[in-house]
């Protein structure tokens, strides 16, 4: 099952993630939300739509916009509408 980690601890794991552009995204309800914290980044993707960015945080440490989602896609991308990924250090094991 694939789960998301960073810095010892597990961010998100589940069965049901959807691998978009070689990233992982995984379902809202998959995600441990007390390393979550929200971001007033935002990105746009010419077909996914806008992205909103989360800071992780654990232990003390901070990682900026280490995971992003799209709270509203375009429709080419509803299948991932509301999953969340990683970048900056995350590791996912799949």
């Amino acid at each position: 099952m694939p789960r998301a980690v960073w810095n010892g601890a597990v961010l998100a794991e589940s069965d049901r993630c959807e691998v978009v552009e070689g990233n992982y995204y995984f379902p809202p309800d998959a995600i441990y939300a007390e390393y979550f914290k929200p971001s007033d980044t935002h990105t746009t993707c010419p077909w996914k739509g806008i992205a909103s960015y989360y800071t992780i945080e654990v232990d003390g440490q901070v990682n900026q916009d280490a995971a992003w989602y799209y709270p509203q896609t375009k429709d080419a991308a509803k299948n991932i509408e509301g999953y969340v990924a990683f970048w900056r250090g995350v590791k996912v094991e799949a």
